[in-house]
């Protein structure tokens, strides 16, 4: 970070606080975490480095932000958007690289969280979002 300080390379400094803010997220230094990530995301959406930004949206995404009640967790919304289009638990698991007992767990909290007790139910609760 020093060098940073004594070069004018904004994009190069906004890529460091991605990484600074990961690896802090990683040693669950939250609030360091988040400062670093959010200057990034400014920074990136500043030089208009849209993929750079989302990057920077998904590490804070996992810093497990407060949500309001009933929204679901970017997970939970991954596997309820795949059950509500008509796949099994286990496609669910190939698509998202994760065991079917995961893909469970999710859609078990998601259809808690919003109300509903079948995959049925749980497609129109999604489409009405």
């Amino acid at each position: 970070m020093a060098e940073h300080a004594r070069m004018e390379m904004p994009f190069e400094l906004a890529r460091t606080l991605l990484v600074q803010g990961g690896v802090k997220r990683r040693r669950r230094e939250k609030r360091a975490a988040r400062e670093s990530l959010e200057r990034a995301l400014e920074m990136f959406d500043e030089l208009g480095a849209r993929l750079w930004a989302e990057q920077s949206r998904a590490e804070l995404e996992r810093l497990g932000a407060r949500r309001a009640a009933g929204e679901l967790t970017a997970a939970e919304q991954r596997a309820a958007e795949l059950a509500a289009e008509g796949k099994s638990n286990k496609e669910i698991a190939a698509v998202l690289f994760v065991s079917v007992h995961t893909v469970e767990l999710h859609l078990s909290s998601a259809y808690a969280k919003l109300g509903v007790r079948s995959r049925a139910q749980l497609a129109h609760r999604l489409r009405e979002q």
